[in-house]
């Protein structure tokens, strides 16, 4: 029987994606800490709520089941008095020194909530000091800061359920974020594999946040049930690709055996893999041309004694990917088309960041106009959603979205 867990490509029927519609902690977002809280400007959440809704329909309309983050941490944690209160030591734990000084203001204002919904999306959209239940030591913060010292920060990252934690196969790699401020994010994933009913003891965890460096979801791609691709990038380091690359090949019931890692530019602008290099349809994938003459590929596979072995791959992509994908021949789309220009404006706001929904058809946003002709051209199936708001958090349709379950190609 399927497990709750079941992605063995990146093209196959969408049938259940996890996702977070955004909430009040884009609205706690203020310019002096956008910089620490990884966003270039200020979504208006109204806007951004309308275009993820938009995103959602589509989804729905195309036999997509869309389950949502808070809704599933909240079903973990609801009917479990000692899983809630786990739950909120964990937050704490996991929002810096000053939710720590504040720690017993914190626990009392949070266990004062009693709706688990309520809660859990109160420790996402961040708490301020003058929020917290009165103390004697928290008079002099009271006095000498304005309402928007934070005691736990907003996590504005949240609508990218793609980071926090990767489906692989039938189990999961629960990320340590490269970014202090995205950190808390995976405590959801956590509580929901852990303790929910429909996850609880059935998904095997090939990394976990406790190992010592980091890896985000926007750079694992499964290419197929034996093959992984893995990004070396700004935010996932090498030595996290070693490590998830033992795990897969160690454990039981997974069929991957082959980990294919693109080291490809470590910048804000290609911050993961999937920022430059998505697949639409069984021989076809968007690239950024921009990454093409700086893209090194490694192949890791099993080698004796519970060893890896590790080669550059000195073909084209195009021939790597067709090769592992038994392809006579794979294209690949270019972001942008020709122009140096498009390429680098689309790319920013995601032309290359395309959700693949069944082969052949994508989910795109609407902005990136020139590439998504190129696509319509090429014969794929362009679906679009609006992006005004969502496209100022540098991320697009498959950054927002965390497939669960796909159909078998």
């Amino acid at each position: 029987m399927q497990g709750p867990i079941h992605v063995k490509s990146e093209i196959g029927p969408l049938q259940k994606v996890l996702l977070h519609r955004p909430g009040r902690e884009l609205e706690y977002l203020v310019p002096d800490a956008l910089e620490r809280l990884l966003f270039d400007d200020i979504p208006y959440l109204h806007g951004a709520q309308q275009e993820h809704d938009r995103f959602v329909q589509l989804l729905r309309e195309n036999g997509t089941e869309v389950v949502f983050l808070e809704d599933l941490t909240a079903e973990a944690i609801e009917t479990d008095d000692p899983v809630r209160d786990a739950f909120i030591d964990a937050v704490i734990s996991g929002a810096g020194a000053l939710a720590e000084y504040y720690r017993p203001e914190l626990t009392e204002y949070l266990k004062s909530i009693s709706d688990a919904h309520v809660l859990v999306e109160k420790t996402m959209s961040g708490i301020c000091v003058q929020e917290l239940p009165a103390s004697q030591k928290s008079c002099l913060g009271r006095l000498m800061q304005q309402d928007d010292h934070f005691v736990m920060d907003p996590i504005p990252n949240l609508y990218f359920t793609r980071d926090p934690f990767a489906c692989i196969g039938n189990g999961v790699s629960l990320n340590r974020m490269h970014s202090q401020t995205r950190c808390r994010e995976t405590i959801y994933g956590r509580f929901i594999l852990k303790y929910h009913p429909e996850f609880s003891d059935r998904v095997p965890l090939y990394y976990t946040p406790e190992l010592p460096t980091s890896i985000e979801g926007g750079d694992i791609l499964n290419l197929s049930a034996q093959v992984v691709a893995v990004g070396v990038s700004q935010r996932t380091q090498p030595e996290s690709v070693e490590l998830l690359a033992h795990n897969l090949f160690d454990a039981q019931d997974c069929s991957v055996d082959t980990v294919l890692v693109f080291d490809i530019p470590h910048s804000r602008a290609f911050m993961h893999l999937d920022t430059v290099l998505t697949q639409v349809d069984t021989d076809t994938f968007t690239v950024h041309p921009g990454i093409l003459d700086r893209l090194h590929i490694y192949e890791i596979t099993p080698a004796a004694g519970g060893q890896l072995h590790i080669q550059e791959m000195v073909r084209r992509p195009e021939e790597v990917l067709a090769h592992y994908l038994h392809q006579d021949h794979v294209r690949l789309i270019r972001c942008g088309g020709e122009s140096a220009i498009a390429a680098q404006r689309e790319q920013w706001n995601d032309g290359s960041n395309t959700l693949c929904i069944r082969p052949g058809c994508v989910v795109v946003y609407d902005r990136n106009h020139i590439t998504n002709q190129i696509l319509t051209d090429a014969g794929i199936e362009v679906l679009t959603v609006p992006s005004a708001e969502l496209s100022r958090g540098r991320g697009g349709p498959r950054c927002m979205s965390m497939p669960l379950c796909r159909a078998a190609l």
